[in-house]
């Protein structure tokens, strides 16, 4: 019943307007009344509905989970609560029937698939909603691993994401989020995203430029790939024994360092992004290998990202706009990055930014129990939710790739000093940059005249605070009210309308599909006056 299109559609939209009815409620019940007590109350719910998903997306499975483990890095858009509870969504699904994994490598190959094995395995090795992986044997004896397409993955992958359209559209047209969130932009690093692992040739190229990027570095290996038998749909690659990276029995038994398989996995994370842009996004242990001699196997390139140069110099630029307190430069940078949309207030980010930076400064960020620093953190929070913050998709898949890394390194070593590690190769790294020279000679004469002045710079710093804090407490709360003013206006003016239409364009869509004509008159009307109403109060 779930593979059929329209109950999949049905299912997915049905969900994702539930969610948002539900938080919308919520928010209007508690408006001026949010406390601990009502956080509490709102974190149950959030959770609640990551558990909804978490069902939903392993009852349907295809793009769901993807789109979990996708939404899983958008710390920009999703609450926090949400984002715990898609961690453990996992890629792991039941195998098909071996026989329709055979049918897939026959009308790839247009061959028996025993042209070209002599053995294939009885059963899948690894099972996920894209692919399943079979370990086979070629007619020259060399061992390999087959990573096969699921039947029918393609048909329901475009039914999922008919689905996201849906969605999208409810929410562009009828919620206020869309001056918050590029909804197209989202779509669009989704589907790229997403859309790039439907195509192994795509994994095959990427595996093989990570191997000829790091094929000098000592101890690191990954897997050849074999193009006379890859197509889109089948990739074929040499089998490695390992134990997963995580494995400290496997790493105790063979007498390996584990500070020094640390460090050395490390500094390939490092180097995939510090030079050549692209980096492995999904380096949790399972895709990390580790032979019995220590050497580090890197596996599954389905799911990478790549840093430009420009966005490093970018990066760059903010870091000079800090320490200059050039905060304009800082937000242009902000925006060459694409972490803001156009509509973003500009002063009011500028001015928090300033706080921030000179609340670390003064070193009382974490310890001054006053009411500017209390300020602070709360413009903090109010910014991610007012303000059109969003992370773009290869940042989003940068951090996440980041946590599942220094996950798996503290498993290795708790004790690393990775700031130690980091910082030589990062000063050659900036000083390889073109204008890196200008950017860092200029920033260690001020660090010296900073560092220097010490008290005697704090202390204006903490006076100017205090004697600004008052007009910049009245303009945030000037321009907090008048935005959520007219959010309120949207959501109540234009919420219910939106609700009727979707609801009665997904009875039109069920009278169709059943023939029902009375149906079909019935849900038209509810359709065209729901409709005229939104229009009427637009």
């Amino acid at each position: 019943m779930n593979r059929i299109t329209f109950v999949r559609i049905y299912r997915i939209v049905y969900m994702a307007i539930k969610f948002y009815t539900q938080a919308t409620l919520f928010q209007r019940r508690y408006r001026g009344r949010w406390n601990p007590i009502v956080e509490e109350k709102w974190n149950r719910l959030v959770t609640k509905q990551a558990k909804q998903y978490k069902t939903l997306a392993l009852k349907l499975g295809g793009l769901m989970i993807k789109m979990g483990q996708f939404l899983s890095t958008r710390a920009d858009i999703m609450p926090p609560s949400f984002l715990e509870e898609l961690e453990g969504l996992t890629d792991r699904v039941p195998s098909v029937a071996r026989q329709k994994i055979v049918s897939v490598l026959e009308s790839e190959w247009n061959s028996p698939y025993t042209s070209y094995l002599s053995e294939l395995s009885a059963s899948a090795v690894a099972s996920a909603s894209i692919g399943e992986v079979y370990k086979g044997v070629l007619k020259d004896g060399t061992i390999v691993a087959l990573k096969v397409q699921r039947p029918g993955t393609d048909r329901l992958l475009r039914a999922d994401f008919q689905a996201m359209r849906i969605v999208i559209w409810f929410m562009k047209t009828f919620t206020p989020l869309s001056k918050q969130i590029n909804f197209n932009q989202l779509f669009r690093e989704m589907t790229e995203t997403i859309g790039a692992e439907l195509n192994f040739l795509q994994e095959l190229q990427s595996g093989r430029s990570f191997a000829d990027r790091f094929s000098e570095m000592q101890g690191i290996r990954f897997p050849v790939y074999f193009d006379e038998i890859s197509t889109r749909r089948v990739l074929a690659m040499e089998w490695i024994e390992g134990a997963r990276i995580t494995d400290l029995a496997f790493i105790e038994k063979n007498e390996l360092d584990r500070h020094e398989i640390a460090e050395r996995l490390f500094i390939l994370f490092l180097e995939q992004v510090l030079y050549g842009g692209q980096f492995h996004a999904d380096p949790h242990g399972g895709n990390v290998l580790l032979k019995p001699d220590g050497t580090i196997v890197l596996i599954d390139f389905g799911m990478t990202g790549t840093i430009t140069k420009k966005d490093s110099q970018a990066v760059l630029r903010i870091a000079e706009g800090i320490i200059f307190k050039n905060y304009d430069q800082v937000i242009d940078a902000l925006e060459e990055l694409r972490f803001l949309l156009p509509q973003a207030d500009r002063e009011l980010l500028a001015d928090t930014i300033a706080r921030l930076v000179a609340a670390y400064e003064s070193n009382e960020l974490m310890q001054m129990d006053s009411f500017v620093v209390e300020r602070l953190f709360k413009d903090m929070q109010n910014i991610v939710r007012t303000q059109p913050v969003q992370l773009p998709a290869e940042f989003a898949f940068f951090g996440r790739a980041a946590s599942i890394f220094v996950g798996v390194l503290n498993v290795l070593d708790p004790g690393i000093d990775l700031l130690a590690l980091a910082r030589p190769r990062v000063i050659e790294w900036a000083s390889s940059q073109q204008e890196e020279k200008r950017v860092f000679g200029r920033a260690d004469v001020l660090r010296w005249v900073l560092n220097a002045s010490g008290p005697l710079r704090v202390f204006p710093q903490k006076v100017i605070n205090y004697l600004e804090e008052p007009e910049r407490l009245r303009h945030y709360l000037e321009n907090r009210d008048g935005r959520e003013r007219e959010h309120q206006r949207d959501l109540q003016s234009r919420m219910f309308a939106g609700i009727f239409t979707i609801l009665s364009f997904f009875g039109i869509s069920t009278a169709v599909w059943f023939s029902h004509e009375p149906l079909i008159w019935v849900s038209g009307v509810f359709f065209a006056g729901s409709l005229w109403t939104y229009r009427s109060i637009k």
